[in-house]
C-alpha cells in the first residue's frame, strides 16, 4: 500500500495541539471534529466501502445530498408502497457501494447480483447446521429467506409480445464480493422487495 503524504500548516498543528492537550474538558466529538478540521474528513474514512456503507443512512451519506437518487428519496421516499420504497433505497445502497461504477451493458461485462431463495419450514429442517452457519436466513412467517440459491426474476409470456424480465439491471454490482455483502448486510430491505414486505 502506497504512502500518501499531506501537508499541514504550523499553525493548525498548533491550535489542534491546543484543544486535544485540553484533557479532560475535551470530548471525542471535539477531538474528531478538530482532526477533520485540520487534516480532512476523507483522511479518517475507511478505505473499504463495505465498512464506510453499514446502512442506507451511510449510504445516502457516501453518496451526498446532491445525488439524484438521493433527492429522489427525499422527495417521496415516505410516500411510496413497501416495495418501491425497498427498491428505491436498495438504488441508493448499490450507487454507493458501486463507488460511480454503472453497468455497460457491453458483451464482455461482468455484473452482479445478490442471490435469494425462498425456504420452508420443512426444507430447511433438513440441512445441517454447518450448511445454516454459511447462510444469512431471516424467519417470513413459516418460510425462510437465505441468501444462497435462486434470484428473484419476474417472466411473463401471456402478453402478445412475450417480453421476459429475468434480472433487476439497476440492482447490480461492480463485483461478487460486493454482492454478498449486499445481499447479507440488507437482506431485510430485500425481502421487502422481493416479497413486498414490509421489513420492523
Amino acid at each position: 500500500m502506497k504512502s500518501e503524504i499531506i501537508e499541514v500548516k504550523k499553525s493548525d498543528l498548533r491550535g489542534l495541539f491546543q484543544v486535544l492537550t485540553n484533557y479532560p474538558a475535551i470530548s471525542k466529538e471535539q477531538v474528531q471534529n478538530e482532526m477533520y478540521k485540520v487534516f480532512g474528513e476523507d483522511t479518517f474514512k475507511p478505505q473499504d466501502i463495505t465498512e464506510r456503507v453499514r446502512t442506507f443512512d451511510d449510504a445516502c451519506r457516501e453518496l451526498g445530498e446532491g445525488h439524484p437518487l438521493v433527492k429522489e428519496w427525499q422527495m417521496c421516499g415516505q410516500n411510496l408502497s413497501s416495495d418501491l420504497e425497498a427498491h428505491l433505497r436498495l438504488r441508493i445502497i448499490c450507487a454507493a457501494l458501486n463507488e460511480g461504477w454503472e453497468p455497460q451493458f457491453t458483451k464482455d461485462e461482468w455484473r452482479w447480483f445478490p442471490w435469494f431463495t425462498l425456504w420452508t419450514e420443512e426444507e430447511l429442517s433438513q440441512k445441517s447446521d454447518e450448511w445454516k452457519a454459511t447462510r444469512s436466513l431471516i424467519q417470513l412467517g413459516d418460510e425462510y429467506l437465505s441468501d444462497y440459491a435462486g434470484l428473484a426474476y419476474a417472466f411473463s409470456d401471456a402478453a402478445p409480445s412475450s417480453p421476459n424480465a429475468y434480472i433487476g439491471s439497476r440492482l447490480c454490482l461492480k463485483s461478487e464480493a460486493l454482492a454478498t455483502f449486499c445481499g447479507k448486510q440488507f437482506i431485510s430491505l430485500w425481502a421487502d422487495f422481493y416479497l413486498n414486505r414490509k421489513s420492523k
